[in-house]
């Protein structure tokens, strides 16, 4: 209506599908993919552009290969940096995009056995999936209801943490960074509760059952 561009941040949801089969990352004017170190295709680090723009992608190139005019010498006349992902590091990317559905179906399975594991229990809640949508499940959290559990999320990260266990608090809330402090926030503290309360699990396409089974039996105990 407005005609205004939409860059949609896609980072983690590579191999996620709604509206019944459309790909995320393939709704907007420009997308942008992770495949940092804990994502489910990794180069490591870095990532990607996607757009049906050809200017807007020879642009985006051109200002991640430090803007660099063409001239037989180095020519700037725009702010430019280095921002290319390396053909040794864009190839172990290449070569995962095969498995990538593999891969999803093993996160899917991680969620599942978590979810009628310990989905049950008073207090612990998981992220739904709305029907007709499919969630990479790129990384399994819930929520702890510490007026139920009796527990906080810190007492699990810190009960699994002493079995060598790492977990993780879900992710502050921008406006609570304290670089951000004193910004005007928009919004009626939900992320704030959700920080507050909720926990990551190991989520890894290499987990193994054994492994995810001494993590549900720990926290199944602990609770």
């Amino acid at each position: 209506k407005y005609n205004i561009p939409l860059l949609i941040d896609s980072a983690e949801s590579f191999g996620a599908e709604y509206k019944n089969g459309r790909k995320a990352g393939s709704g907007g004017d420009i997308s942008i993919l992770s495949f940092n170190g804990n994502k489910i295709i990794t180069t490591s680090g870095g990532g990607m552009l996607v757009t049906k723009n050809i200017d807007w992608a020879e642009k985006a190139r051109f200002f991640s290969t430090q803007a660099r005019d063409k001239a037989y010498h180095y020519e700037h006349s725009s702010i430019g940096f280095n921002y290319r992902l390396s053909n040794i590091s864009a190839a172990i990317g290449l070569g995962q995009m095969s498995v990538l559905d593999k891969r999803v179906d093993k996160r899917r399975d991680i969620y599942l056995n978590y979810f009628n594991q310990l989905g049950h229990i008073d207090g612990l809640s998981f992220m739904p999936e709305p029907e007709g949508y499919k969630s990479s499940r790129w990384l399994t959290t819930l929520t702890i209801d510490q007026n139920i559990t009796n527990k906080s999320y810190m007492d699990i990260l810190k009960h699994l943490e002493s079995h060598q266990i790492e977990s993780r608090p879900l992710w502050k809330p921008m406006h609570l960074q304290p670089i951000f402090n004193g910004t005007h926030y928009h919004g009626f503290g939900f992320d704030e509760k959700l920080f507050n309360s909720g926990l990551c699990l190991p989520s890894c396409s290499d987990l193994r059952s054994e492994e995810q089974e001494e993590i549900i039996t720990l926290i199944s105990e602990f609770l």
